[in-house]
């Protein structure tokens, strides 16, 4: 990127400037000349976003284009091309095990690991540069396909992998090594984008509202977002100048997909057949709502310190023991926790649009393509059409890797990239840092 400053012109050009050459500068003009310079140019380049999600089921990236604000077009995005790539398994593994406080004390070193690998800090160190690799494998592969070469790309939007968010405690933790993406690419990366936020009181989540705000708001109608990831969360985008309303809603993917594995041996489970060939467990499902995040009032985020396979099954040991008729299979608890996902994000839903004329509710994310979970979101919401945001012009797996392309844009372009009321941050606030390339 070149971002050459304004020529400072003086009365003498042959000569050095002056202490009174410098008194007789326009410093407003001279100031808004350098914005321009720094900021201008990033406003309508090509981007790269890349999210791996609560789910870890893999890393997905996009490259895209943003319109300019100035500009009146139909077309506020073009995605150029997108690339998903599953995790290699010893990194998964890895990740899995630094999500769980001590987690990592079950692994051992594998013969070509360093024998020293012994603490959570060993592991988290050995983790962000074999993530940090990863992703770069990832961002090349994606210019390949694009014939697309490292100097067209203003910047990469990468969040990172979450191990560990605590916002109770203001504390966020996200696996990455930024300078081994921008050496292995030769592109500037942005990332880190959630402590910002928790330094002006903020839970540092969920960012991705903002962006569903700039994409997706329709002046003449209520619209409302779900995001179906290994957390499920909403966004409400309000027809009139009311503040956007988004926050996490429960567990998504993340238990379905680790109920999955431990029992049938799957990554996931394919449109929500093994869910459907099951029954709820209506005790068991009231049993499950009983925990403290889903009675908390927003702003809220969540994550795998609340909702992980370790809690689940102190939850059945639980039921077991107080249930008269414990009788059930496997199949049983995905059906229920099916049902979990679907009936805590919709009954959140339910409380925005009550009062609204029938409408929409958009669904991204990789639970968008779980159609035994997207009919039980239809049962609990009758009066509300519930597709996808294919509808509105982007498939739904690539939503949040937009979004973090975008939120690049906005740390580039020196503007906010939060929204308070969403976060319960104090004031709105550039996030990220940024490693130039």
């Amino acid at each position: 990127m070149s971002n050459a400053a304004p020529t400072i012109n003086t009365n003498n050009n042959d000569a050095e400037p002056t202490t009174n050459d410098y008194d007789n500068l326009d410093y407003t003009a001279l100031t808004d000349a350098l914005e321009q310079t720094v900021f201008e140019n990033f406003d309508d380049g090509l981007y790269i976003g890349m999210m791996s999600g609560t789910s870890l089921d893999g890393m997905d990236a996009v490259l895209c284009q943003f319109a300019s604000d100035s500009e009146n077009t139909q077309q506020p995005l073009q995605l150029i091309t997108s690339h998903s790539q599953n995790f290699p398994a010893r990194l998964r593994e890895v990740l899995l095990a630094l999500c769980q406080p001590n987690g990592t004390a079950a692994l051992t070193p594998n013969f070509d690991e360093p024998n020293d690998l012994l603490s959570e800090l060993d592991w988290f160190g050995w983790a962000s540069r074999e993530y940090s690799e990863f992703a770069s494998e990832v961002v090349n592969t994606l210019l390949q396909q694009a014939d697309t070469d490292s100097e067209s790309v203003l910047a990469i939007g990468c969040h990172g992998q979450t191990v560990r968010h605590r916002p109770q405690m203001a504390v966020t933790l996200q696996l990455l090594d930024a300078n081994i993406i921008a050496e292995r690419t030769a592109i500037s990366v942005v990332s880190d984008f959630r402590r910002r936020d928790m330094a002006v009181g903020g839970q540092g989540a969920p960012l991705v509202p903002a962006f569903h705000k700039a994409l997706f708001s329709d002046s003449a109608s209520t619209r409302i977002l779900l995001n179906l990831g290994g957390i499920a969360n909403i966004t409400v985008l309000p027809a009139n100048d009311d503040p956007v309303i988004g926050y996490d809603t429960g567990p998504a993917n993340l238990l379905l997909d680790a109920w999955a594995k431990q029992h049938i041996d799957k990554d996931y489970d394919q449109d929500g057949a093994w869910a459907q060939s099951g029954q709820v467990i209506e005790p068991l499902l009231n049993q499950l709502l009983e925990h403290p995040f889903f009675a908390q009032s927003h702003p809220k985020s969540t994550g795998r310190e609340d909702f992980n396979l370790s809690w689940l099954k102190s939850e059945l040991q639980a039921f077991d023991k107080t249930a008269t008729d414990t009788r059930y299979s496997a199949a049983d608890v995905q059906a229920t926790l099916t049902e979990l996902t679907a009936i805590s994000a919709c009954d959140q839903i339910n409380q925005f649009i009550s009062n609204q004329k029938q409408s929409s509710v958009y669904v991204c994310g990789g639970g968008a393509l779980n159609r035994y979970l997207m009919t039980r979101l239809q049962a609990h919401l009758p009066h509300w059409a519930v597709t996808t945001t294919t509808e509105l012009g982007l498939q739904p797996t690539w939503v949040e890797s937009v979004a973090f392309a975008w939120l690049a844009r906005q740390t580039l372009m020196g503007e906010t990239g939060n929204l308070p009321a969403v976060t319960g941050a104090r004031k709105g606030v550039v996030l990220g840092q940024v490693c130039f390339a």
